[in-house]
């Protein structure tokens, strides 16, 4: 009976993806997604009643949660740059060729997190571009995650939307966040975390008994620190996705970066969430006051996501938003990040 409503489910997710696919794709021919990702090879499901705390992937990126930072040297040498991140870890970003992207938390010289978007990375036991059907065929789906730290118990709910595009999956004594790109139905990237980073970051709704591992406060200087990290990482992650579609990669703007920044800080400050400022405007306005000269211009905003990775992954999973990000009549990118609010002004120079 458990595994004929197992299958029902994961009958259902698959239905409710396509339906997106399809229903979405309108009448133009859609962009093909370039990872050239071949599914491995499974024959059981990933489940946790048979996992125990050393039953995780033998390979591939996930090995190194709770490993020092110094086996990931070893093995990908040192990152191409380092910022800081909200949650006490530093990001390490690796971006030093085509389909290896991926940014690494390490914290306390040990590696606490591991976000992977190059198709050219090892995810065991998954694979970026792998499709919906295989990762559903192959993997037990939980609404609710079980996570006990010390003398704390956590419980995460996912909805029906976390499901279908966003699922968490325990792997043994760490977990994996997938991101499913629901327009391709396949996978678009991977986070692997240990409990208490996840749990620090509450990426979906929370119930616990005990202490809330909460992250720690943060002053303005630091804040502005781990926003110019966000930026970039945004512009990097938002060429990756580009490549991936066979598109041309965007320019960094260090102009309109500003006014994305004003824009995301006026936000912030006014408690609205809006393309059209009350005070500054449409984007349009915005650009010409600061005398910025464009053919075409276009603008994605997010609040509330818990960083610049995932404020992208939002956006390629909403219609307008993922135009913009892979639109071809754009060639310059500016990413302005205030806290917790996240702006991307396109344009295309005159």
């Amino acid at each position: 009976m458990r595994t004929l409503f197992r299958a029902m489910v994961i009958s259902a997710i698959i239905f409710f993806i396509m339906i997106y696919f399809y229903s979405d794709s309108g009448t133009n021919e859609p962009l093909k997604d370039y990872n050239y990702a071949t599914p491995p090879k499974v024959d059981h499901f990933i489940n946790k009643e048979t996992m125990d705390e050393t039953n995780r992937p033998k390979e591939g990126l996930s090995v190194y949660i709770g490993k020092s930072a110094k086996d990931l040297i070893n093995d990908y040498g040192e990152p191409q740059r380092k910022d800081p991140s909200a949650y006490g870890y530093e990001w390490w970003i690796y971006n030093n060729f085509s389909g290896t992207y991926m940014q690494v938390g390490v914290q306390n010289g040990s590696v606490v997190t591991i976000y992977a978007l190059g198709n050219q990375l090892n995810i065991a036991p998954y694979m970026i571009g792998e499709t919906i059907e295989d990762i559903f065929r192959t993997t037990y789906l939980e609404t609710e995650i079980m996570v006990s730290v010390d003398k704390g118990k956590y419980r995460f709910e996912l909805s029906e939307e976390d499901l279908n595009i966003r699922p968490l999956i325990q792997l043994g004594d760490i977990f994996a966040q997938l991101s499913i790109d629901k327009y391709t139905g396949t996978l678009s990237s991977i986070r692997f975390f240990d409990k208490k980073t996840l749990i620090t970051q509450r990426p979906y709704e929370l119930a616990y008994r005990g202490d809330l591992i909460s992250p720690s406060d943060i002053g303005e200087e630091g804040w502005r620190e781990i926003e110019k990290g966000s930026e970039q990482q945004i512009l990097d992650i938002t060429n990756v996705i580009r490549n991936r579609f066979g598109l041309e990669e965007l320019l960094w703007d260090e102009q309109v970066g500003q006014v994305a920044y004003e824009h995301s800080k006026d936000m912030f400050d006014n408690d609205y969430f809006s393309h059209d400022s009350p005070t500054f405007g449409t984007l349009a306005e915005r650009l010409e006051a600061d005398n910025i000269d464009y053919q075409s211009a276009g603008e994605n905003i997010a609040s509330e996501y818990i960083d610049g990775p995932a404020a992208v992954e939002g956006w390629l999973n909403s219609e307008g938003h993922r135009k913009a990000l892979l639109a071809d009549n754009y060639s310059r990118l500016g990413v302005g990040v205030y806290q917790k609010f996240y702006t991307q002004n396109f344009i295309q120079p005159k």
